[in-house]
């Protein structure tokens, strides 16, 4: 898998979702909107986190996550539990995590508008990721 952005593509996102090993990969990144994948470790989140200005969508494709969300770091007053299927909708300047509550990794894409990491980002852990609390 690599950054096939800003060229015009299709992608089979549900395969390379559930293909992908890497904690985050890029697969698009354009000058508006960027495209990532995760794989999230049982008991390991995706990281608190706020985009100040830029939406978030997210797509749970295969496990079982505890999502999180809020107006400031310590008031995460929406918890909610989200499987295969499910959709997060992040507004700039919301605070989120996406902690893997299940048995087998969690497999999920983003969608960023405009992008969050550079053009072609692998993170092959959650330890690569300079923004993850670890």
């Amino acid at each position: 898998m690599e950054d096939q952005g800003p060229r015009p593509c299709v992608l089979d996102i549900e395969d390379l979702t559930v293909q992908n090993g890497n904690f985050r990969t890029a697969l698009w990144t354009g000058g508006n909107l960027q495209v990532t994948v995760m794989s999230v470790e049982p008991g390991d989140d995706v990281g608190l986190e706020v985009h100040e200005d830029r939406d978030q969508f997210l797509r749970i494709e295969a496990g079982l996550a505890r999502v999180e969300m809020g107006p400031a770091r310590d008031a995460l007053d929406l918890v909610h539990k989200a499987g295969d299927g499910s959709a997060v909708l992040v507004p700039a300047g919301t605070w989120h995590n996406i902690v893997n509550v299940g048995e087998v990794p969690l497999k999920l894409y983003s969608v960023y508008a405009p992008a969050e990491h550079p053009h072609g980002t692998v993170h092959r852990t959650s330890r690569d990721d300079p923004q993850h609390a670890v």
